[in-house]
């Protein structure tokens, strides 16, 4: 089994969920007492969310290598950033590392292509659903159509995931208020929704809507179990 390097803590709610799902599957895949070889990098959210809205991409960019370069020293074979909008410095992730890493909107265009879908709707932060780092990738890389919400469903979804899902909260109004935008997306033409943020996942469920959904959380941490029992 191959060593998973994994650059969490953005948020670390969300990081928690990678380490749980890796682990089942390699339970699952494997059986008995078999668990995921991971080591982990968790970073301190808070500064990096002040460069985030300050511009200083360039700052994420040599901070999220830095932590890359640490999981390739302990031995990881690959890594992942266990989050979306962070993949907004990926290629500089990339390009510090020798070994692979792993991108979110490129495993979670590969189920939706095995599936047959072609057009989503897109949640995630303010930078994931409005540039072009992601939306884009899925578009120009795997030929998939992307629609994103209106401003201000936009502006509530971004609140909502730093405002509460990031610290922990789950609130039964914001779920709604979710779903109810999802119901806009996809009278909009989208046929499914991507949680374009590892957060999503932990507030709306498919348990809570008819509309097909895809968690690049779970998605993502599959795709690492994938990939590490690789022979």
């Amino acid at each position: 089994m191959k060593t998973i390097g994994l650059i969490g803590g953005m948020s670390w709610e969300s990081t928690a969920s990678y380490y749980r799902v890796m682990n089942e599957l390699v339970k699952s895949a494997l059986g008995g007492l078999h668990s995921a070889r991971v080591l982990l990098n968790s970073l301190d959210f808070a500064p990096l969310e002040v460069m985030q809205r300050e511009g200083n991409w360039d700052g994420i960019a040599e901070e999220l290598a830095q932590a890359a370069g640490r999981l390739e020293q302990g031995g990881a074979d690959f890594i992942l950033m266990g989050t979306n909008t962070m993949h907004r410095v990926f290629s500089e992730v990339e390009q510090s590392v020798r070994v692979p890493v792993l991108h979110i909107a490129d495993a979670t265009a590969e189920v939706l292509l095995a599936e047959g879908v072609r057009r989503v709707g897109l949640l995630g932060t303010s930078f994931t659903m409005e540039q072009s780092f992601y939306k884009g990738r899925l578009a120009a890389r795997h030929g998939l159509e992307v629609l994103t919400p209106e401003p201000a469903d936009r502006k509530l979804v971004h609140g909502i995931i730093f405002q509460e899902l990031c610290q922990g909260r789950i609130r039964e109004e914001s779920r709604q208020q979710y779903l109810g935008i999802m119901e806009r997306l996809t009278e909009s033409g989208a046929e499914a929704i991507v949680l374009g943020c590892t957060e999503i996942g932990l507030l709306v469920t498919p348990d809570d809507t008819d509309i097909p959904l895809y968690d690049t959380a779970r998605i993502h941490a599959a795709k690492a179990v994938e990939w590490a029992l690789r022979s």
